[in-house]
């Protein structure tokens, strides 16, 4: 059975939304300071890469495993991604990786949207 054009498009959307992510990850502000040791910031960097590999996997379960749950699990993350993007914007203003995670913010709706309609609405399973 071929995966349907709105799970390819959810799948496509999704990953690029995460390799944004790492790119965003990237470009973070790195300089220790009192209150953010060097050991915090590599534990930061870690823990962000580690959730990007785990969210790659949730959207390839989605798409070519056909379960339902990890699409719902991406779209809380969605959510908590929003929650986040909004307090860092609102401390510290646009900043280049602000702006990257607003990008991937928008291609994760899109992804999700095409996960929830069309001929991909019979494709996930519980």
């Amino acid at each position: 059975m071929s995966v349907p054009s709105n799970v390819r498009r959810f799948e496509a959307l999704l990953y690029a939304s995460l390799m944004l992510d790492a790119l965003s990850v990237a470009v973070q502000d790195r300089t220790p300071s009192a209150e953010l040791t060097e050991q915090m910031i590599m534990t930061g960097t870690l823990l962000a890469g580690g959730m990007i590999l785990l969210l790659v996997y949730f959207v390839r379960l989605a798409a070519h495993g056909r379960k339902n749950w990890p699409r719902w699990v991406l779209a809380a993350a969605l959510v908590l991604s929003v929650i986040s993007l909004g307090q860092i914007i609102g401390e510290k203003g646009m900043e280049l990786d602000s702006a990257i995670e607003i990008v991937s913010c928008v291609l994760t709706t899109m992804g999700l949207y095409f996960s929830f309609t069309g001929d991909a609405q019979g494709w996930f399973n519980a």
